[in-house]
């Protein structure tokens, strides 16, 4: 091959993150080893012309672009807002309300205006089936087919746009769920027809039934936003492949994506754990906080002993009112904190901060698009923290008059207050709804805080993580490289994943390795089928194994990891101590003398991609003189004159004291009085934080 032929080749990775305020891409060069970044305001109206704005601004080719990786919040923003497609439920007859009564739970006891989750689908819309199969899978009424057209043509006459289909237990039997699909699909062309084995093969009813309903809510318009990405890179002459990030972390083709929707519900924020993921090994870091505050949300993960911690389900719009999707992801929780969180004063004088957002359109009143309400990032460019002539680069000028004006008018005067007063308590109060997300990872989970590093991304996301450690009393800060640009980071280091939940009822003491080894093959062998055609490589497929495990009597189980030396010594006893020990870390107690019970076998097949190699700095140049400005910080409660570094030009191994600024393309860190910062071998900024 001559050397013009090797040029022509393509050679780069597109990562593009799709945020509620911002849309981020990188490109990565594989020749080069070199990234470029490109950052627009996203737009909300045409989604996929932010991503092409910022592929350009990221001085990138599509053509010559050989995978493009995807994560977006369209389909959880799809639930959160309800504009959903028209859609039907077709379940069992005599199980209709399984989706309105749920879990039968009150978790505010005393709230007297409590109000329970609110189903997708309305119970004019969810029809009964004759069919039934019993737990063991055998099928006790027989589905009628003749029940299913007439349906499909009420379905047709009503022009509903989505069917789920849940039968009772056909996690154990898909027989009758397969052949209503097929028929429903021939007589309905073009309606988005989803059925619950295909996302889900565990047991729990009302869990599944939220499942799928929730996959065809958000089908059609998440299948008609991947299918305009797709048709805009044909257009662009993209030859590469289109991969989707999954909320497990993992990458999948575009075309399961479009059938199995609701596992890119956390696509985003998972990419953004994957990458924390990616820093701790390259520091030698074991246990890490993933910390991701963008312009609309706050996320918090967590990396443990090596791994991300992961969970078996989700509840879209928080426990107490929110509907669960039962799918493999990584264990995130989200909280609407972001930098463009609206300040507001409630009835009875109360500031509140979030979860309403100014967005990308209008924004905070200092962007100057039209916004009229105060937000975090208003409150940052107040006290200083933000300089109007170098947002994004010099590229996005922030008015500082007009958010001091909507700061006094909105917030100040009718408090009383003085505008500081104002900026500093906006400041303060997401903090703290900030710190409680990270709590929900890691207090509710068995875990201290403290004794975890954070790794904080996400544009706003440096410029408070020295706050929410403080309040957690967590000993370091690392700000990696581009932490604006830091969930499309995360997608570059991704691997492809599919991800596989068997339930299987059996005492431990009973159960038998062979038959395990069966269930485990049957799910990997799917899995390998699906992934190598992606990995030329087969021995670049790994697996992993895990099993959901209950004391006997008990109702929920904890997921516990079974490494392949389990299975070799056929080792029954460590099964049970490695569950003893997760249900200690993870309830404070265990039962080591009482039986446990085995309810469902968990593995995922990871398709390994070759990933970037991380850059070290070159161990050259001293530390430039900083700029200076005045911040005000509250524990000084004055301005300061602070110094103000520009990231790019700090040599490895360079210490600053705070008060500092650390400046950068997208974002900007803070160093608080009393903290230091010390510049990696990697580039990361590590800082230390001063607890006392």
């Amino acid at each position: 091959m001559d050397m013009q032929s090797a040029r022509d080749l393509p050679r780069s990775r597109v990562a593009a993150d799709v945020g509620g305020t911002f849309t981020d891409v990188v490109a990565f060069d594989e020749l080069s080893g070199e990234s470029y970044f490109g950052k627009t305001l996203t737009t909300p109206e045409h989604l996929v012309e932010g991503i092409i704005n910022a592929v350009h601004k990221a001085n990138t080719a599509l053509e010559q672009t050989r995978l493009f990786l995807h994560g977006t919040t369209i389909g959880i923003n799809t639930i959160i807002e309800r504009t959903g497609a028209l859609t039907a439920l077709l379940t069992t007859k005599g199980f209709r309300d399984i989706y309105e009564i749920g879990r039968i739970n009150r978790p505010e006891a005393y709230n007297l205006f409590f109000r329970k989750h609110q189903p997708l689908v309305p119970r004019s819309m969810r029809i009964e089936v004759t069919e039934r199969m019993n737990a063991q899978g055998a099928v006790l009424i027989p589905l009628d087919e003749n029940e299913i057209i007439a349906i499909a043509r009420r379905l047709k006459a009503m022009k509903v746009q989505a069917v789920a289909i849940l039968f009772l237990h056909s996690y154990c039997s898909p027989d009758h769920e397969i052949r209503a699909k097929r028929i429903i699909e021939e007589q309905c062309p073009g309606v988005f027809v989803t059925s619950s084995h295909e996302l889900s093969q565990e047991y729990r009813e009302f869990e599944r039934t939220s499942t799928v309903a929730a996959n065809a809510y958000i089908g059609p318009r998440v299948r008609s936003y991947l299918k305009e990405i797709d048709e805009r890179l044909a257009r662009e002459k993209f030859p590469g492949t289109f991969f989707v990030v999954q909320s497990s972390g993992g990458l999948y083709d575009v075309v399961h994506a479009q059938r199995e929707c609701v596992k890119m519900l956390e696509s985003g924020p998972a990419a953004g754990v994957i990458g924390a993921n990616a820093v701790c090994k390259r520091l030698g870091l074991a246990d890490a906080i993933a910390f991701d505050m963008g312009g609309t949300t706050a996320k918090a993960g967590v990396v443990l002993n090596g791994e991300v911690m992961m969970a078996g389900n989700i509840m879209i719009g928080g426990y107490a009112q929110g509907l669960p999707i039962q799918v493999p992801l990584i264990d995130i929780q989200e909280v609407g904190t972001g930098g463009g969180s609206i300040a507001r004063i409630e009835t009875g004088g109360g500031l509140r901060v979030g979860p309403q957002s100014a967005g990308a359109s209008p924004g905070p009143v200092c962007y100057g698009l039209g916004g009229t309400e105060p937000t975090v990032t208003d409150a940052n460019l107040i006290l200083g923290r933000l300089a109007p002539d170098r947002f994004l680069g010099g590229e996005m000028k922030l008015d500082l008059e007009g958010a001091k004006h909507a700061l006094q008018t909105k917030i100040a005067k009718p408090l009383g207050i003085d505008l500081l007063d104002a900026a500093n308590g906006i400041i303060l109060i997401a903090t703290t709804t900030m710190s409680n997300v990270v709590t929900r990872v890691t207090t509710e989970r068995g875990l201290d805080a403290g004794d975890f590093a954070m790794v904080a991304y996400g544009g706003a996301g440096p410029l408070h993580a020295g706050l929410v450690a403080r309040e957690l009393r967590i000993p370091t800060v690392i700000i990696p490289p581009a932490p604006g640009h830091f969930s499309a980071c995360g997608m570059l280091v991704a691997d492809l994943r599919r991800d596989f939940v068997r339930t299987w009822f059996k005492p431990l003491e009973k159960a038998g390795f062979d038959e395990m080894e069966n269930i485990y093959g049957a799910m990997e062998a799917e899995g390998r089928r699906a992934l190598e055609h992606d990995v030329a490589d087969r021995g670049k497929i790994g697996i992993s194994r895990g099993a959901d495990l209950r004391y006997a009597g008990q109702e929920h189980s904890v997921t516990v990891e079974l490494p392949a030396e389990i299975f070799a010594k056929r080792d029954r006893a460590g099964v049970k101590k490695r569950f003893d020990e997760v249900h200690a870390m993870r309830y404070g107690f265990n039962a080591p003398n009482e039986p446990a019970e085995i309810v469902s076998l968990r593995s995922s097949v990871v398709g390994y991609l070759e990933k970037p190699a991380p850059k070290r700095l070159a161990l050259t140049g001293g530390k430039r003189a900083p700029a200076h400005r005045k911040v005000h910080f509250a524990e000084h409660d004055d301005f300061v004159d602070t110094a103000v570094y520009v990231r790019s030009e700090l040599p490895v191994g360079a210490r600053i004291k705070g008060p500092a600024l650390v400046e950068e393309y997208a974002s900007t860190t803070v160093v608080f009085p009393g903290d230091e910062l010390e510049v990696g071998a990697f580039g990361d900024l590590i800082i230390t934080i001063d607890r006392r």
